[in-house]
């Protein structure tokens, strides 16, 4: 998670001259190449091998602004209805989207977080100073048991991230020891004096975040060395076994992928002390705009051709990673992704507070479907954030919820968990702007256990409906029905005024013709298609 600093527009337009460079250094194919026939799209329906991980659908929860507090945590003596103190109206919200994984405590947050200061009684934990995030007071109430009570009643798996930037080799060692070790210890003792007899299960454990930038400024090759150290000390206790996630780059930091790669895992090979490699990529706003709901087309070209470029920096960073690990046994994790708009007026703007339009579902159904499609070595995404921070799944007001367009995006895409992803080709038309143009259409297909088969399409066109002809190789239909999200307007969102203004509605525009289906995809949408195959 990015600091702001003390100039809250200082680190958007870092990153916004980043991503202009690469742009310019890496030209989509679409201004070379025109179709002005329907877009064809081909599914090889026969021919799918790899798994999509269901926690490509995960999320992240950093203690920023109301994410947590407000967001997640109201206190056990609070009006609004909770069990333990956990809001029961977001963990039913969650557990409807299937949420896999949830990423927690930062983000920048992170490396400024000691674990030991938030269990126990909650009226004796010491408060702390949150540095990175308008420099509130915490009481440190959510903590260790908190988060896993969550993830509990979500039924989501936890990840935690660790303090390699201000914590030590030893309070790591211990969190992990007290969390999953079963047997008689300074630590389990301590645990079952706060009240939990049973270890806990915990999977994955990231080691440091952006320790590049907010967790410490660092050379790859000094964390380099650092990761080695720390993770020696991360053990398997009992059955519990840790996949251990080292820092990565963000976006274009091809050379920290390499350092990374060539001094941590191609060292030990025969027992890998990383399992995963994170990538954080903030896709940003508009050109001109910064604002979340007031934008014109410009602003909603150039935020999804922004979003557009996960699909080169995966690629790049894929093609590094299999020098030294061709067996793909290293997953990308991409930990934080999402836009990231000026905050909502009369907000404090440390809080990071934004409101959530169709441009946003647009911004999450091109990523999840570029994940979809790389999910031999994406293997885990977190999107940033869940609740009131960035591009959230849900904004909370007191006692009031509201679902955002991107939460009902990951509702549709919930099939792709876990199923089996399908090869295609796509051949679009281009969505031109000025003496611009980008693909109009991004897609990708699944077949889940029961043998249906799931396509995800995203219209960019902010103007044109796209007629696509879509034939499935290898398989028989006979039938098709599917979802639409879209409005009138490219600005349309919800308001605790009017919460339904986006929601998915049944599509009707789809039919079968023998092998192919023919849609007419309405402008600004996107649409998840279920294709029912003959017995």
């Amino acid at each position: 998670m990015f600091t702001r600093l003390k100039n809250k527009r200082l680190i958007p337009n870092i990153m916004y001259s980043v991503i202009s460079a690469v742009i310019l250094i890496i030209p989509f194919e679409s201004k070379c190449r025109e179709n002005a026939n329907p877009d064809k799209i081909v599914i090889h329906a026969d021919q799918g091998k790899e798994r999509i991980s269901r926690n490509i659908y995960g999320a992240f929860s950093e203690h920023l602004g109301r994410c947590i507090y407000h967001g997640t945590w109201v206190g056990e003596n609070s009006s609004i209805p909770n069990t333990r103190g956990i809001r029961k109206d977001v963990v039913k919200a969650l557990r409807y989207i299937n949420l896999p994984v949830l990423r927690w405590p930062g983000g920048c947050f992170a490396d400024t977080y000691h674990w030991k200061n938030g269990i126990g009684s909650r009226k004796d934990r010491p408060c702390m100073i949150n540095i990175h995030w308008g420099g509130v007071t915490e009481n440190n109430h959510f903590g260790t048991h908190e988060f896993f009570d969550l993830c509990s009643q979500i039924g989501c798996e936890p990840y935690i991230c660790g303090n390699l930037g201000s914590g030590s080799v030893r309070e790591m060692q211990q969190w992990i020891e007290y969390i999953t070790f079963n047997g008689k210890s300074p630590m389990t003792d301590l645990r079952r004096k706060n009240g939990r007899e049973k270890p806990w299960k915990l999977k994955y454990f990231g080691v440091g975040n952006e320790n590049w930038g907010c967790g410490g400024s660092m050379k790859p090759e000094f964390y380099a060395n650092l990761y080695r150290r720390y993770a020696t000390y991360l053990r398997n206790f009992g059955d519990n076994r840790l996949y251990k996630i080292a820092c990565g780059p963000y976006a274009d930091g091809f050379h920290w992928t390499e350092v990374l790669m060539r001094e941590v895992y191609s060292k030990v090979e025969e027992n890998p002390i990383m399992d995963g490699l994170s990538l954080h990529y903030y896709c940003g706003s508009g050109r001109e705009s910064r604002s979340a709901t007031k934008f014109d087309e410009e602003d909603w070209f150039y935020q999804l051709k922004r979003a557009l470029l996960m699909e080169k920096f995966i690629t790049m960073h894929s093609s590094i990673m299999d020098k030294y690990d061709p067996e793909k046994r290293v997953g990308l994790i991409v930990d934080e992704w999402g836009a990231w708009h000026d905050v909502e007026p009369g907000t404090n703007p440390a809080f990071l507070y934004q409101q959530n339009t169709l441009r946003d579902a647009l911004v999450a159904g091109i990523t999840l479907n570029i994940f979809n499609s790389h999910c031999d070595r994406v293997k885990m995404a977190n999107i940033a954030q869940t609740i009131n921070v960035l591009q959230s799944l849900i904004l909370t007001k007191e006692k009031k919820m509201i679902l955002t367009p991107t939460y009902y995006v990951f509702k549709m895409y919930k099939v792709h968990q876990d199923a089996t992803l399908l090869p295609m080709d796509l051949k679009p038309r281009y969505y031109k702007y000025n003496k611009d143009s980008i693909p109009s259409v991004s897609a990708s297909a699944s077949c889940d256990k029961e043998g249906r088969v799931h396509i995800s399409l995203c219209n960019l066109d902010s103007n044109k409906d796209a007629n696509l002809s879509i034939e499935l190789q290898g398989i028989k239909m006979s039938g098709v029905k599917g979802e639409v999200l879209t409005a009138n307007n490219f600005t349309a969102h919800n308001t605790f005024e009017q919460p339904g203004v986006v929601h998915p509605m049944d599509f009707k525009g789809a039919e079968v013709k023998g092998n192919t289906l023919l849609v007419k995809l309405p402008s600004k949408s996107v649409v998840v298609l279920e294709v029912k195959q003959k017995k």
